[in-house]
């Protein structure tokens, strides 16, 4: 596996930061349904990684958002969107990112998203959790939306049953 994340890492980044360095600059822009954008830029990226991954792993099949799927009977999927987050882009709003995934055998193993303008690299890998530039991270106790998490509806029943599960 670490040969996989290795590459997708280095070319995530390598997409970013071109990403980066254009953002602000005039934008063509053209539309692929009556919503989504598609810029230069989205082309761009995606090429940069395609093209490193098609170098590295040839026997690998590349779906990526802005090209047709490859044809190729393969093991390995890699799914990429080179730039997640195109509106804002276009918009000159700086949050967006790269996202890489690799599937085998039609499980997701690996993912990877770089914020270029955070320089925040997430990584996950199937059975040795998740990373933000290499320190490992995990979901709160704290849950979304304002739902406290089932130790405080313990404290909110008489007895300090939670209920949950009955």
């Amino acid at each position: 596996m670490n040969s996989y994340k290795l590459i997708a890492v280095q070319v995530a980044r390598k997409a970013g930061e071109v990403l980066k360095k254009k953002m602000g600059s005039e934008r063509t822009i053209r539309f692929k349904g009556a919503i989504n954008l598609v810029t230069e830029m989205d082309l761009l990226s995606e090429k940069i990684i395609v093209d490193e991954i098609e170098r590295h792993f040839p026997d690998h099949a590349v779906l990526a958002e802005e090209r047709p799927a490859t044809e190729k009977t393969s093991r390995f999927l890699w799914i990429i969107d080179p730039l997640d987050g195109t509106t804002n882009y276009a918009h000159g709003y700086p949050i967006f990112s790269v996202s890489i995934a690799l599937a085998k055998d039609r499980e997701i193993v690996l993912g990877v998203v770089y914020d270029p303008t955070r320089d925040e690299l997430f990584t996950a890998e199937r059975g040795r959790g998740t990373r933000l530039n290499g320190r490992k991270i995990r979901v709160s106790s704290l849950c979304a939306a304002g739902v406290p998490p089932p130790s405080i509806f313990a404290m909110l029943r008489p007895g300090g049953s939670t209920g949950f599960g009955k």
